[in-house]
């Protein structure tokens, strides 16, 4: 399979209900014709959809998309399958089969299920079928929820090693401030780094009847380009907007893919794996992870919270500014640190730089220059 061929697409709920919240038909189909265009042109499209809740609410006898956890549940388990219907059947009629996978983020903490839904991903490519992926909120609780599908998809593109992943919104891009409210703000057509200043740009607005907003987008870019993937946010009420998006013939944003994009082990440890403590470290052991790529030693170690054993996932603060620095495999237990610190020793090599994976705003670094 080459990955340089693999086009991720999350289509947000936005982009398939109308105003009352209701799945439209049309919308569906137009998706469904562009995902054939890219397979027509040797591509390997695979795409991550919202919109079960709003595909089954009603037939659950709810007059508008409920709140409640257990009523949104069980929309999904009904909507679920009614949306995978339209899907399979659109697709079905262009000579396509597709696939539904159903995640959640233990599918991307543990290396096993990682290991299997990337398997499967495979060979529905190989066999020339689309694979068609959701959160399974149906039994989605928080703890195992990746809680929006602009960060799935960006998993699942990091995961396949994607060309690209096309975020379709209901607006053609990023602005420097909400468009909606701000006559002044301005379109930014392409992002080389996602420093602060775009973040606070982005603003909490998402619509009425989904769940993300342009934050959430922006996290996932984050995700997807230091993985190397190229990400476009754009409007989705643009013609053929997937098609254009892959032949950058399209008003949107482009997030460009960093150049030095870390291996496999690195990103499951920075993405998907479980964090079983926090460290927070003196401002000498933060400069020396962040400009130096220097080990963390017990010595720079001012406070321990969780429980965590050798091999464990750990998060790394700054002291002074509660800044996250990154994450790392831990070389020793909580309670050997603790003895560390207790006894004044120094030199204990608590994580090893090769086990050290820097948090996204010093991989992509700094504030952003291609306004």
């Amino acid at each position: 399979m080459q990955s340089g061929s693999i086009i991720v697409v999350k289509v947000g709920t936005s982009s398939l209900t109308d105003s009352r919240g209701d799945i439209v038909p049309e919308k569906i189909t137009d998706i469904t014709d562009q995902l054939h265009m890219l397979h027509e042109q040797g591509l390997k499209p695979v795409l991550v959809t919202s919109g079960a809740i709003a595909a089954g609410f009603r037939r659950l006898g709810f007059k508008k998309r409920p709140r409640a956890i257990p009523d949104k549940q069980a929309s999904a388990a009904v909507g679920q399958g009614l949306l995978m219907e339209q899907y399979a059947e659109n697709l079905m009629k262009k000579g396509l089969a597709c696939g539904q996978l159903l995640l959640n983020k233990d599918d991307f903490a543990n290396r096993q299920r990682y290991s299997n839904a990337f398997n499967s991903m495979q060979v529905l490519l190989s066999r020339d079928a689309i694979p068609i992926i959701n959160e399974n909120d149906a039994i989605a609780v928080d703890e195992i929820k990746i809680g929006d599908n602009d960060t799935l998809s960006a998993q699942v593109a990091a995961m396949l090693h994607a060309k690209m992943l096309i975020l379709l919104t209901d607006i053609d891009g990023l602005y420097t401030s909400n468009p909606r409210t701000d006559p002044e703000a301005k379109h930014i057509p392409r992002v080389k780094n996602i420093g602060s200043d775009i973040l606070a740009s982005a603003g909490q607005a998402g619509s009425a009847n989904g769940t993300g907003g342009m934050i959430t987008k922006l996290h996932g870019a984050m995700i997807a380009t230091a993985a190397g993937v190229e990400t476009v946010i754009c409007s989705s009420e643009e013609e053929n907007a997937i098609v254009r998006a892959v032949e950058g013939a399209i008003k949107c944003t482009v997030f460009e893919a960093a150049s030095n994009v870390m291996h496999a082990k690195k990103q499951w440890m920075a993405f998907y794996a479980e964090s079983c403590g926090n460290l927070y470290v003196d401002e000498g052991a933060a400069r020396a992870l962040t400009t130096r790529g220097s080990s963390l030693l017990s010595a720079g170690i001012v406070a321990v919270e969780g429980e965590f054993v050798k091999g464990d996932i750990i998060d790394v603060y700054s002291r002074c500014e509660h800044t996250h620095l990154g994450r790392g495999a831990a070389l020793c237990s909580r309670s050997d640190v603790l003895r560390a610190l207790k006894t004044g020793v120094s030199g204990l090599e608590v994580i090893n730089r090769d086990d050290w994976v820097a948090s996204l705003s010093f991989i992509k670094g700094g504030e952003n220059d291609a306004y």
